[in-house]
């Protein structure tokens, strides 16, 4: 019997060993060595807290594509579970701090898919959008990016109203809807350098037309006045000015305007029946556009 009870005892101070060697310490975090090796032991011996605690840990300690593995597991090894729900964002963060969009997104668009109606279900929004925003380059780039982003930000301002990202995503919009208008300009002042006016007419009015709450309208205005003089249409051209004096006369782009009309002997108002007349004429009755 006493050779029983020894075993037993040595049966017993084995099986502590070895959870304490898995969980780490007394508080349950997985440590980075003994059990918890995913090379060693499958993760399956593990409980979705245990395997949860350990995605913590990697995300701490900087390793990202190691934490979403973890986060990754539990959704696989315990779907439908709580734990499964938390690590799906996690999952979704840590992917997203490793500057890897494409599977932020998807595990991003997965809890929103799962969870719609979770508190967290702003914040997947939230990292979905910014899995476009944080792409957006410089302007030259192409811009497919930043009307992905446009409208995943859209989508957290108009369904999630009150929650803490949304005023975070009405300041990106605003950023990325200037992007926008940016590269019209920019387009545009390419063709104006080449002299092709008419297509640098076309990018400008863009800017003019869908883009007139950006920070790139008065120059817009002011492009068109050169481009439309050095076309010889004088009526657009003093249009294009009487609306840059109207709304941004303190600017630099009035004033520029003002001296290139009044050196061919006119003046900025609102002539003619053209497209600028006629935004000139809904402004004056309080309405941009």
């Amino acid at each position: 019997m006493t050779g029983v009870k020894s075993m037993t005892r040595l049966a017993a101070v084995v099986t502590i060993t070895a959870l304490v060697a898995a969980c780490g310490n007394s508080s349950g975090r997985p440590t980075t060595g003994g059990f918890f090796n995913r090379q060693e032991v499958p993760l399956e011996n593990f409980t979705a807290q245990q395997i949860f605690e350990r995605g913590e840990f990697e995300l701490e300690q900087g390793e990202l594509p190691e934490a979403a593995f973890y986060f990754s597991e539990i959704e696989r090894l315990y779907p439908y579970s709580d734990w499964a729900r938390r690590a799906l964002i996690m999952q979704a963060f840590a992917h997203h701090r490793d500057k890897d969009y494409p599977n932020s997104r998807s595990a991003a668009q997965r809890f929103i898919d799962f969870y719609p109606d979770d508190d967290d279900a702003a914040y997947a929004q939230y990292l979905l959008a910014l899995s476009y925003y944080d792409q957006i380059d410089e302007v030259g780039r192409d811009q497919g990016l930043t009307f992905q982003a446009l409208q995943s930000l859209r989508e957290v301002i108009e369904r999630y109203p009150d929650s803490e990202y949304a005023r975070s995503s009405i300041l990106k919009f605003d950023l990325a809807f200037d992007h926008l208008a940016g590269k019209e300009m920019e387009i545009g002042r390419y063709y104006l350098r080449r002299d092709n006016f008419s297509a640098a007419i076309n990018r400008f009015r863009v800017v003019v037309e869908d883009f007139q709450t950006t920070s790139h309208t008065p120059e817009a205005l002011h492009r068109l006045v050169e481009a439309y003089l050095s076309l010889g249409l004088t009526d657009e051209a003093q249009t294009a000015g009487a609306i840059l004096g109207y709304n941004f006369q303190a600017t630099e782009w009035y004033q520029d305007s003002f001296n290139l009309l009044t050196g061919q002997g006119l003046e900025p108002n609102a002539r003619g029946n053209n497209w600028l007349s006629q935004i000139y004429r809904q402004m004056i009755r309080g309405r941009w556009l």
